[in-house]
């Protein structure tokens, strides 16, 4: 998993206004704290968190953290990999961002188990907004991902698909994951919190309680 951690001013500051940085922040950890723990139900033979700044009480025990390279985010997801392929060679490798506190654990479970991975060499979880939430490969190695993922446009609504032409372009076979929304605008944290009621984050909006009508 990469993220940052939730310090006011520096994440989420998309959804101000409506929210205070601080609100915003409180967002941001709660839905740091929904992810990790669905990641934390999830097979895995390690977690890894790969964060931008310090680890707090959000944190579940069984995690390693690593700090995030510089550079910008391309650079930064290429380098988690490299990190996972070097403290686990032969092992598949996913990597998720903070923005979907609504993903299911059923949603990575099935498709990444044992019995589901023969003949796939990438996973790819796209975006409502033409990005992409999650992308796992089989046989990760630094070059690959720089080859996947270094240059390639962030922050564009086509950034997924710019990412698929890499996989096709290394012959991969890819299997979709569903799409998810990343929570970046206040109009998508209350899409995502009605997916998941339940969850912290949606708990925690509920608290802040601005209006709909404020975000128009």
């Amino acid at each position: 998993m990469i993220a940052k951690s939730p310090v006011p001013g520096r994440v989420k500051t998309r959804l101000t206004p409506p929210c205070t940085p601080e609100q915003a922040a409180a967002l941001a950890e709660a839905a740091l704290a929904d992810t990790l723990d669905t990641l934390g139900r999830v097979p895995a033979g390690r977690r890894l968190l790969v964060l931008d700044g310090e680890p707090g009480p959000w944190l579940p025990p069984g995690w390693q953290v690593v700090p995030q390279s510089g550079g910008g985010l391309d650079a930064r997801l290429a380098a988690a990999f490299a990190h996972a392929a070097r403290i686990a060679p032969d092992a598949p490798a996913l990597l998720v961002g903070m923005d979907t506190p609504q993903l299911d654990p059923a949603v990575l479970a099935e498709p990444l188990s044992p019995a589901h991975r023969p003949g796939v060499d990438a996973w790819f979880g796209p975006a409502g907004d033409g990005g992409f939430w999650a992308l796992g490969l089989a046989g990760p190695t630094a070059r690959l991902a720089d080859r996947l993922l270094l240059g390639l446009p962030m922050s564009t609504a086509g950034t997924g698909q710019a990412l698929l032409d890499r996989l096709a372009a290394e012959r991969l076979t890819v299997r979709r994951l569903p799409v998810l929304t990343d929570v970046d605008t206040f109009r998508d944290a209350l899409q995502v919190a009605a997916e998941a009621p339940g969850g912290r984050f949606a708990a925690r909006l509920r608290a802040i309680g601005v209006a709909p009508e404020m975000t128009a």
